[in-house]
């Protein structure tokens, strides 16, 4: 994952609103959530929702398929493991007595 890609997806995510949202998808899986669904969930308003759908989804953490009337999201689980994977890429590299796994 590039830096300014990484840098995007954690705007995104330094939302509170778009942090919940995304935390639900997660929880839902692979099957995702209705977008009716997630506005109910966390008590939003349709077009609030909607602004923070796109936000995720510009960064590239969520997906959205059309389903009838309604649109359903998932999560990005791949962009998810990336951003984590960036993250810690370095870990504890400077730090010989570390024992983290991984590390």
């Amino acid at each position: 994952m590039e830096h300014t890609t990484a840098t995007h997806a954690l705007a995104a995510l330094g939302h509170a609103t778009r942090l919940s949202i995304f935390r639900l998808l997660v929880q839902a899986g692979r099957g995702g959530k209705l977008a009716g669904d997630i506005a109910q969930a966390l008590t939003l308003p349709g077009a609030t929702l909607s602004f923070h759908l796109k936000e995720l989804s510009a960064a590239g953490l969520i997906n959205a398929e059309q389903r009838g009337r309604t649109i359903c999201y998932r999560a990005e689980f791949q962009a998810m493991s990336a951003l984590v994977a960036y993250l810690t890429e370095n870990c504890c590299a400077d730090d010989p007595a570390c024992d983290r796994p991984g590390c």
